[in-house]
C-alpha cells in the first residue's frame, strides 16, 4: 500500500528522498550522473526547495531537502526567475517563453493569474519536485540512449526528518557516504557526485545546503569519520557480514561512523526519523487505521543520539 506523504502544516519540513532504476540496473555512467546532478539543482531551484545534500549513484539517487511551507509568499519576479531556470528556452512540452509569462503577470490578466496559480501548485512540494526531476531525466536518458520505456522502478521513497541539527546531520552523512559504501572511494570528498564533494570544490549552492547541518565543513567531516583522528586517517569500514554478526547475532553495537558505512534501512524505510517526541507527534497526526497503531522505535545498532523511526524495522537493519 502506498504511504501518504506527511506535510507539516505552516512550517519548514525536511525529507530524505530516494529513487532507484528499474531492476536496480547500473545504467548511469559519469555523463548520466553529471546530468542528473545538474537537474537536481535546476528542479529544486524552480520548486523553491533547498538541497541540503545529495548523492547520485549508478542505479539510484538520494536527496535531503528543506521544504518551505506552502503559504510562503512568492513575488511575480521570483516566479519568472524560477520558471526561466527550469525552462531557459521553450520546449515542445512547455512552449511558453519566460518573457511571455513575465508580460502576462505584469498585465494582471485572468490568463496570467491562472498560470501563476498552476505554477505555485508545483512549488514547495516534494511530490512535484520528484515527478518533474524523474520525468525530465528519463526523457533525456531515453533520447540520449535510443531507449524507450520506464527508467525508474517505483514512485519514490520519502522519509520525513526532524528539523533538528543532529538528525539532519546524521541523514546527510549517510547520503554523502554513498560513494564510500559502494567501494568507489575511501573518502566522500573524492566522489564528485555528492553534495559534500561539491561543497569542498567551491559550489556556493552545495555549501549553503550543508550549512543547515553544520556551519563548518570541518565539523561535518568529523561526523562523517567519527572523530578528528578518524577524519585524518581516512579509512573506517566493516564488511556487511561482520556488521550482521555484531548487530544481529551478538546483539552488540558499532561505532556510528562505521555503521553509517553500511546500508541501513532506517534511512530509506523509516517513514519518519527524529527524536522520539517528534516521531510520536507525527504518528498521532496519521488518520486512524484498522492495523495496530505505529509507535516510535529507537534506532539500534549504534549510539544514534536518541534518534527514533516511525517504522519498526525489527528484522535485519540492512538492505
Amino acid at each position: 500500500m502506498r504511504r501518504k506523504r506527511r506535510i507539516i502544516q505552516g512550517q519548514t519540513a525536511y525529507y530524505h528522498l530516494m529513487s532507484r532504476t528499474v531492476n536496480g540496473e547500473a545504467l548511469f555512467g559519469d555523463r548520466e550522473r553529471e546530468v542528473l546532478r545538474r537537474m537536481i539543482w535546476q528542479v529544486a531551484d524552480f520548486s523553491g526547495v533547498r538541497v541540503v545534500t545529495y548523492a547520485v549513484m549508478k542505479n539510484h539517487f538520494h536527496i535531503l531537502v528543506e521544504v518551505p511551507s506552502k503559504d510562503f509568499e512568492i513575488s511575480d519576479k521570483e516566479l519568472v526567475r524560477r520558471y526561466r531556470r527550469l525552462y531557459p528556452t521553450p520546449t515542445p512540452w512547455q512552449p511558453m517563453a519566460a518573457e511571455y509569462l513575465e508580460k502576462l503577470l505584469e498585465t494582471g490578466s485572468a490568463e496570467g493569474r491562472e498560470i501563476r496559480q498552476a505554477l505555485l501548485r508545483r512549488m514547495h512540494d516534494v511530490s512535484w519536485l520528484m515527478k518533474t526531476l524523474k520525468q525530465r531525466f528519463a526523457r533525456w536518458f531515453n533520447l540520449s540512449n535510443e531507449r524507450f520505456g520506464p527508467l525508474w522502478s517505483e514512485r519514490f521513497k520519502s522519509v520525513l526528518v526532524e528539523g533538528d541539527r543532529w538528525a539532519l546531520r546524521t541523514v546527510a552523512a549517510y547520503i554523502d557516504l554513498n560513494g564510500v559504501r559502494a567501494g568507489l572511494v575511501d573518502d566522500p570528498k573524492d566522489y564528485r557526485f555528492c553534495g559534500y564533494a561539491e561543497a569542498l570544490a567551491g559550489s556556493r549552492e552545495a555549501r549553503n545546503g550543508l550549512k543547515v547541518v553544520d556551519r563548518d565543513l570541518s565539523g561535518y567531516r568529523r561526523t562523517l569519520f567519527g572523530s578528528a583522528a578518524g577524519a585524518k586517517a581516512g579509512k573506517v569500514s566493516i564488511s556487511r557480514e561482520d556488521a550482521v554478526r555484531v548487530l544481529e547475532v551478538e546483539k552488540g553495537k558499532l561505532p556510528l561512523a562505521i555503521l553509517l558505512r553500511c546500508r541501513v534501512r532506517y534511512f530509506c524505510d523509516g517513514v519518519i526519523l527524529g527524536s522520539e517526541e517528534f516521531v510520536e507527534e507525527q504518528l498521532r497526526s496519521e488518520p486512524p487505521c484498522s492495523v495496530r497503531p505505529r509507535k516510535p522505535h529507537l534506532m539500534r545498532g549504534a549510539d544514534w543520539g536518541g534518534l527514533s523511526v516511525g517504522n519498526g524495522i525489527r528484522k535485519c537493519l540492512f538492505d
